[in-house]
């Protein structure tokens, strides 16, 4: 396997010898950032250089360099990506891949912004890595530092718990920015409500899709060391807000904060207001039975919240496809219905 740049033992002992630590993580004591993805300028902030675990937030740089990837011709959107037994092994998170299989590259992308998918995030760094995720992580932390994220260091492509693996709310930020700015055509993804994979529907798990008028991406993150964390993006009247919650207690929290940073962050850039429909949460009773509520997600003005890496890639051939694992074609469900895409032939 042909890699594009090598990293060197002396850049990775460097890297290593300079790993931030997260002496302590935070549950409870969120950070916080509202951003305007034009330009850069802060709207507020709590803590937003705190480190933090990323949790499955980290799949924001895998999908940056897959993106940079398919932006360069070192891979396609049909390429075939194998799926190892250390792939494969992933704790879920997952699609629940088979070791020796196959998966398109579009595929992985769709599995990791809508499942989070721990096992298609592994196979598509170890793909991008040329065959080593830890390559691939060394790769994700020398873009996060050409990027001006000088608080992050990664060391896998899905955000499993890992002690050296920390960042900030504003370097989050700044990915994101990043992302939106430099990968129009496949910022889109983000917002795909949910994906056909082997004849099973796979939902999105980002609850502002749902419920906040103009979010259009990005990705929710959770570990118990972590929190709940969520990256978002929403437009309204050509303005766009990049907002970044780390650390929250649960899910409700996290998404009404979210919502009220943003509702904050519109009006500073001198949006108007704009309602939001009721939405139903799932929550558990002490019981342990799954309970639904009914919350009123609308609130008024004065209410409270409830690129220098180089990729060491693969060539650009298709892998040939095995008797029984040809890749299932993607299927997109948008506005309620399947949507057939345009790459091979349908397979669920």
């Amino acid at each position: 396997m042909r890699l594009s740049v090598g990293l060197s033992a002396g850049w990775v002992a460097v890297l290593a010898a300079g790993v931030p630590q997260a002496r302590a993580q935070y549950v409870g004591q969120v950070s916080s950032i509202v951003m305007d993805a034009r330009t850069g300028a802060v709207l507020s902030q709590s803590n937003p250089d705190l480190q933090r675990y990323p949790a499955s937030l980290t799949k924001l740089m895998t999908l940056y360099l897959a993106f940079k990837g398919l932006r360069g011709g070192q891979i396609s959107l049909d390429q075939s990506v194998p799926v190892s037994a250390h792939a494969a092994s992933m704790e879920p998170s997952k699609l629940g891949l088979v070791p020796g299989s196959y998966l398109t590259v579009e595929q992985a992308v769709l599995g990791l912004v809508t499942k989070s998918a721990n096992d298609a995030a592994c196979a598509l760094g170890e793909l991008l890595g040329g065959g080593d995720e830890g390559r691939f992580a060394d790769v994700m932390t020398r873009q996060a530092r050409a990027l001006g994220m000088t608080s992050t260091t990664f060391r896998n492509a899905s955000g499993l718990p890992n002690g050296e693996q920390v960042t900030s709310a504003r370097d989050l930020a700044l990915l994101t920015r990043q992302i939106i700015a430099e990968f129009p055509e496949y910022y889109h993804y983000f917002a795909v409500p949910a994906f056909y994979f082997h004849g099973r529907q796979v939902p999105n798990h980002d609850p502002m899709l749902r419920f906040y008028p103009g979010a259009d991406g990005l990705k929710t993150g959770y570990t118990a060391d972590a929190g709940r964390n969520l990256v978002t993006s929403a437009i309204r009247e050509n303005v766009r807000l990049i907002g970044v919650v780390l650390g929250a207690r649960t899910n409700p929290q996290r998404s009404a904060m979210m919502a009220s940073l943003l509702d904050d962050g519109f009006r500073q850039e001198g949006v108007a207001d704009v309602p939001r429909t009721l939405v139903l949460a799932r929550a558990r009773s002490r019981h342990g039975r799954a309970a639904i509520m009914l919350a009123a997600a609308a609130r008024s003005a004065n209410a409270g919240p409830e690129q220098v890496a180089e990729l060491p890639l693969a060539p650009r051939h298709h892998m040939p496809a095995r008797h029984g694992h040809v890749p299932a074609h993607v299927r997109m469900v948008a506005a309620g219905h399947a949507v057939r895409h345009r790459h091979g032939h349908n397979h669920g």
